[in-house]
């Protein structure tokens, strides 16, 4: 039999990863440590994510002509992530991202998206044998909402799962809602999707939780240091608590989070088995230095 396949149709970000004493406020210059490339995008570290957990991982994607572009291409290959589908689009740069880290691990960012937001069913069309293998597809709302249908349409059509990681938060229609099959969200995203306050505790999550699977048939919310709960149309329920490490830097904990877990749905593992995976590999992840982590010029590995 093939093995179990995870398409990745989303968003490629060439990432400046700055260390500083804390975030300026409105007017304020900042004198900083360091800074390091990173290759990113929800969708570049999801399917990056995907491969470290031993699970085929392909990407559908856009990058512009240009140095960030090719750094891009060249990690998702280092990686072992089928990059055949990500399109070099022209006249478009890269999709990139600034993002500044305090000393307590917290991070903001900007992003630019460039040439992710020229994806859409051209992309699909293109990559016919991918979406025919596909055993889970995630989504994220770093590209277009029409890219996304048209790649849930199709994925759904040969029998795949739609995974669909609501980050970062905006509105969505009923028809993408009606294509996904398990949503995935962080305490301020289940915010706004559920339209009830939301505490970022166990109780606060599990509460969103059971109104977002009104509209959708399961949904994961995570509550960071606290953990994640799972809820769904048939009756199942629970919570996990987060693993307790000296957290580092948070940056792409919820990108290895999703990863993982669809490595886990795709192997045909159980929702409580693929999430606990996901847990753990969330918290390894947030443990170990953005240095440590994979680097565009060396190609290194998060260690295990």
């Amino acid at each position: 039999m093939t093995a179990p396949l995870v398409t990745v149709f989303g968003s490629l970000h060439y990432d400046i990863m700055v260390e500083a004493p804390d975030r300026p406020r409105k007017g304020e210059t900042v004198t900083g440590h360091a800074w390091q490339p990173k290759c990113g995008g929800k969708g570049g570290n999801q399917a990056v994510s995907v491969a470290r957990a031993g699970v085929r991982s392909a990407m559908i994607g856009a990058v512009g002509d240009d140095d960030f572009g090719r750094a891009l291409l060249d990690n998702l290959e280092r990686c072992g992530v089928d990059s055949r589908f990500v399109r070099i689009a022209a006249g478009a740069g890269s999709g990139m991202s600034v993002a500044i880290f305090d000393d307590g691990g917290d991070y903001g960012a900007v992003i630019v998206s460039g040439s992710n937001l020229t994806l859409g069913k051209k992309d699909v069309a293109e990559a016919t044998d991918v979406i025919a293998q596909t055993s889970v597809l995630l989504l994220q709302n770093e590209v277009p909402e029409a890219a996304n249908i048209a790649a849930a349409r199709a994925v759904k059509a040969h029998g795949g799962r739609v995974v669909l990681n609501a980050a970062p938060a905006r509105k969505l229609s009923g028809e993408l809602i009606a294509l996904t099959d398990i949503v995935i969200v962080n305490a301020i995203e289940a915010e706004f999707l559920a339209g009830i306050p939301v505490v970022d505790t166990l109780e606060g999550a599990a509460e969103a939780a059971r109104m977002l699977i009104k509209s959708y048939p399961a949904a994961i919310v995570t509550a960071g240091g606290e953990g994640v709960v799972y809820c769904d149309r048939d009756g199942q329920a629970f919570a996990l608590a987060a693993i307790p490490v000296k957290v580092v830097s948070t940056h792409g904990a919820g990108d290895e989070f999703v990863g993982s877990f669809a490595a886990g749905l795709a192997r045909g593992h159980q929702a409580e088995a693929a999430i606990a995976a996901a847990n753990a590999a969330a918290a390894l992840l947030v443990a170990t230095p953005e240095r440590e982590r994979e680097r565009p010029e060396t190609g290194g590995r998060l260690r295990r």
